[in-house]
């Protein structure tokens, strides 16, 4: 047990200590992470509620809203409510590749033109692990997740994800000593 140069402990290192015995045996994958936070409801991730536009609404218009929002996403629906289904997804990416690099005027841009119709949504009962394969397999940094009607409920980022298990993991894991980081070069 390491102590102080005047031979006292601070029982952090005791904690620690009594902390990794109790995970002896288990596998790798127990230390460090609970799977079982993976078949959670995807409902319990801190993602916010949707914003919402029509498909007659100007490129322009989404950029102002995700600027205001602070989101990267926008979902289109039929009428511009959350109340009817979604029909298209418009991201910051959109913005660059569909508008920008198109040379196009984003004030008369209709976002029916640029927007990625009939996007892949997730069911209000998907887990966060299906949350997480649809992000993997498919390449996205949002997800919306939909009830019964197709309507939007709200969306999932990879931030929000990021936030969730970096708020699941112990903190021993998380706070570990700034020696390790004034050791590395680059940045």
């Amino acid at each position: 047990m390491p102590r102080d140069r005047n031979g006292f402990s601070d029982g952090i290192e005791d904690q620690d200590e009594a902390y990794f015995d109790s995970l002896k045996g288990r596998g790798p994958v127990d230390r460090g992470f609970d799977t079982r936070l993976l078949h959670e409801p995807a409902s319990i991730l801190p993602a916010r509620k949707p914003v919402v536009l029509g498909p007659a609404s100007s490129v322009t218009d989404a950029i102002r809203a995700m600027k205001g929002e602070h989101r990267g996403v926008v979902l289109v629906t039929e009428d511009g409510t959350p109340g009817t289904p979604i029909i298209g997804i418009f991201s910051e990416r959109d913005v660059l590749f569909r508008v920008v690099d198109g040379g196009r005027n984003p004030a008369t841009l209709a976002l029916s033109e640029v927007m990625t119709p009939d996007p892949e949504c997730l069911d209000e009962e998907g887990t966060i692990a299906d949350t997480l394969n649809q992000m993997s397999v498919g390449g996205f940094r949002h997800v919306p997740i939909v009830d019964g009607k197709g309507r939007p409920t709200f969306v999932v980022s990879v931030r929000d994800i990021v936030q969730f298990l970096v708020d699941a993991f112990p903190r021993e894991i998380l706070n570990q000593s700034g020696d390790r980081q004034s050791q590395r070069e680059g940045g």
